[in-house]
């Protein structure tokens, strides 16, 4: 075992209501991780060989991905934030957090579920950039990541704060005496967290080792009262950019990993019990199932947008320098966009927008999706159809 338990006794509060049974006090087992700090364990060839293949998996998604594509790590992102959220049980598609972004951008009201989507994907590109200047990772930037992803949450009081109170996964919500699992009691929280940044910023590890220790302690840990399997899985995106396997590309490994919910909580498991050759080899499949996953779909999405291109030489065929190819570029990270979106992602004059979005639609690249002449926003022809094969995990064409 990675750790070892405490014993400890819950009291009913009773100001909170607990049906009768629940009221009584119980004993319960917490879980205390030891520090991952230092972590050294054998690692065989077989297993070294699936590390070294996922890396370079990794490694060849940017080397292709590169350098014109840009806009398409946040497509990733996407994907990744839709099958995250699904595994936490919110029901959304893939076209309403394009629309409710697209709403936001003008300034009217959007669903609250696409939009907690939508920061999770604006916290990891966040995470991510700051990550990149290679100053130390610390608690305050877990707290930074944690309060980008709740803070349109209902209960978004919690959003970037450190639990102060026992919590559990599994069984009664009234007591955590029956819970499948219950992470340490709070106290042991911050010597916790604070040592797992100092796991962060150690390089004696293979990127992908680390990215897998540090997810699951993570995991383990439960330092928020909600919002933890996000911020987990953005910190699988800090590692690897910080080890510079991904300098542009982080490929969806927590959608691998969220597809079959039961496998990766056994993984978790496996953690916890020190069968980290177990965890590791399941990390590192879905790392490399994700990296080939995602090439394939840039791949596709280079092939739309060279009909795209076609489409347009072939009806108005602006200038080189038109706006119109511009907004061609950003499409796949705005697959659903409006004039002052185009306009800002692309830094060209309003009325030069507008003329490119006429092309672009004439061309039917473009997709009006109302017929109103104010607060007009289009979907790009067959992305989002692209992006939702992808959050289902599907190879293209399948």
């Amino acid at each position: 075992m990675r750790g070892h338990c405490v014993d400890r006794v819950w009291q009913h509060d009773p100001t909170q209501y607990a049906p009768a049974r629940y009221r009584r006090v119980c004993r319960y087992r917490a879980f205390v991780p030891d520090p991952i700090v230092g972590i050294r364990f054998e690692m065989d060839a077989r297993l070294a060989g699936i590390i070294s293949d996922a890396e370079n998996a990794i490694r060849e998604l940017n080397a292709a991905a590169r350098p014109s594509l840009a806009p398409l790590a946040r497509l990733l992102l996407r994907a990744e934030s839709i099958a995250s959220s699904r595994a936490e049980g919110m029901q959304v598609d893939v076209r309403q957090p394009a629309r409710a972004e697209a709403r936001a951008e003008m300034g009217r009201r959007a669903a609250t579920s696409p939009l907690d989507i939508l920061a999770n994907v604006d916290a990891v590109e966040v995470a991510i950039r700051e990550a990149a200047g290679g100053a130390p990772f610390n608690v305050d930037d877990i707290r930074t990541i944690h309060r980008r992803l709740m803070e349109r949450a209902p209960h978004s009081h919690i959003a970037g704060r450190i639990r102060t109170v026992q919590d559990w996964i599994g069984g009664a919500d009234y007591n955590p005496c029956g819970a499948d699992y219950v992470p340490p009691p709070p106290e042991e929280v911050p010597a916790l967290l604070d040592d797992l940044c100092r796991a962060m910023a150690d390089d004696g590890l293979p990127p992908l080792v680390q990215a897998a220790l540090v997810h699951a302690q993570f995991e383990i840990l439960h330092p928020f009262d909600d919002g933890n399997g996000r911020t987990g899985r953005a910190l699988i995106h800090v590692v690897l950019r910080r080890r510079e396997i991904a300098a542009d590309y982080v490929p969806p490994i927590s959608m691998v990993l969220a597809a079959d919910k039961a496998l990766y909580i056994a993984g978790l498991a496996e953690y916890r019990e020190d069968a980290l050759a177990s965890w590791l080899e399941h990390f590192a499949a879905a790392a490399a199932r994700s990296a080939q996953l995602a090439q394939s779909y840039l791949a596709e999405v280079r092939e739309l947008m060279d009909g795209w291109r076609d489409a347009l030489a072939a009806g108005a065929n602006p200038r080189s320098d038109a706006a119109a190819w511009a907004v061609i570029e950003v499409l796949p990270a705005h697959p659903i966009i409006t004039a002052p979106i185009a306009a800002a992602a692309t830094g060209r004059a309003k009325s030069a927008v507008n003329q490119a979005v006429v092309e672009l639609e004439e061309a039917g690249i473009l997709l009006r999706l109302s017929r109103s002449r104010r607060n007009r926003s289009w979907e790009a022809a067959g992305l989002l159809d692209l992006i939702a094969g992808l959050e289902a995990g599907k190879p293209p064409r399948s």
